[in-house]
């Protein structure tokens, strides 16, 4: 079954989305087209590039995800460092590294540029905060004078994902005539004008002879209740930007969306959390696998059917490891307590070209 899926955004909580990911590939689901919003343009991104679901998880399980946090240790210093660098930079990190990451596994699919990928296959949102207007990467940048063609997926990945006053806003500088530099937009998280486009599609489908179904991949449930501390220029700032970006959490959505789409509980984890333990990672992924077998023994289209665990030895690779991977998903579509398996080495950027930031 051909679908286009969207994604949305959710900071770290993206993890769970991995595992619906594995209950559809499960049920036969294929996917066609994909988008997503932060955290959930890198799910799209990684289908897009070729990553299966069991890729995903082991991307996840081998990934300290709090290495994103980088700045210089100048800006460390307790109170004075962090609102130093918001003032200087508009964010309490650089956005450096989650670029890298993301570069380094597409790069590893030979995915650089959305010219690698077949036309229309990723859509990316992103905020431009200049203009105040929504971008859908990479067909806007043409407004800016680029190629969409020669567009890094990374930097529009960075720019969906940079959540405002937490992560650097991504400077995109618009050619004037005869190629003049002309002024900066500055381009912030997608999440902040649209976190879950599921109108994407919709849009496009209105010319399309066979239409695939449209599912979307949303992530429900707010963080544990807590109240914030606020201190400060930089702690107010923080709040003001959770805040926000948990009513997302809240919308109504119409019942013929809700009919289309996996919601997926995050467990109470946060946006901001990426100090997140290994277990607790595990428990967001099974999350997502178990939502999306939920989801996809009712859907119409793949209702009636039992989802497929391949046998390890009929697959490529290690088959303990594959063999672990079958027993989550086997004990999660049956009673939903979580597996384990050994997560493989995953190379990561080196830190001596960091500037001061």
């Amino acid at each position: 079954m051909r679908v286009h899926a969207v994604f949305e955004g959710g900071g770290v909580r993206g993890i769970a989305l991995a595992g619906a990911v594995r209950a559809a590939e499960m049920f036969g689901v294929t996917f066609d087209r994909v988008a997503g919003t932060s955290s959930g343009s890198i799910v799209a991104a990684l289908i897009a590039a070729g990553y299966s679901a069991e890729e995903m998880k082991a991307i996840i399980e081998a990934t300290p995800f709090a290495s994103f946090l980088h700045r210089a240790p100048l800006f460390n210093v307790r109170v004075v460092g962090p609102a130093l660098r918001l003032f200087l930079f508009n964010g309490l990190y650089s956005g450096d590294e989650l670029e890298r990451w993301v570069r380094d596994l597409l790069a590893a699919k030979g995915v650089r540029t959305f010219g690698d990928l077949p036309r229309c296959k990723l859509r990316i949102i992103a905020s431009d905060i200049t203009n105040e207007r929504i971008l859908v990467l990479p067909d806007d940048i043409e407004k800016y004078g680029a190629d969409p063609a020669k567009f890094p997926v990374a930097r529009a990945i960075r720019m969906s994902a940079s959540i405002p006053y937490f992560f650097d806003p991504v400077p995109l500088r618009v050619k004037g005539e005869a190629g003049a530099a002309g002024k900066t937009a500055w381009i912030v998280d997608g999440a902040l004008l649209s976190n879950f486009p599921l109108w994407l599609f919709d849009k496009e489908m209105e010319n399309e002879r066979e239409r695939a179904p449209v599912i979307g991949f949303r992530m429900v449930g707010r963080a544990e209740a807590k109240t914030h501390d606020i201190r400060g220029p930089v702690t107010m700032l923080q709040a003001l930007v959770e805040t926000m970006l948990h009513a997302h959490d809240e919308r109504y959505i119409e019942r013929h969306n809700r009919l289309r789409t996996i919601q997926i509980p995050t467990l109470g984890v946060g946006t901001t959390e990426f100090h997140i333990s290994p277990e607790k990672s595990l428990e967001l992924y099974v999350s997502g696998l178990k939502a999306g077998i939920a989801f996809f023994r009712n859907w119409p289209k793949t209702a009636g059917q039992a989802p497929q665990i391949q046998a390890a030895q009929t697959r490529g690779g290690d088959p303990f490891r594959r063999a672990a991977e079958d027993r989550t998903a086997k004990t999660a579509a049956e009673n939903g307590a979580p597996g384990s398996r050994p997560a493989p080495s995953v190379r990561f950027a080196s830190r001596g070209d960091r500037r001061l930031q």
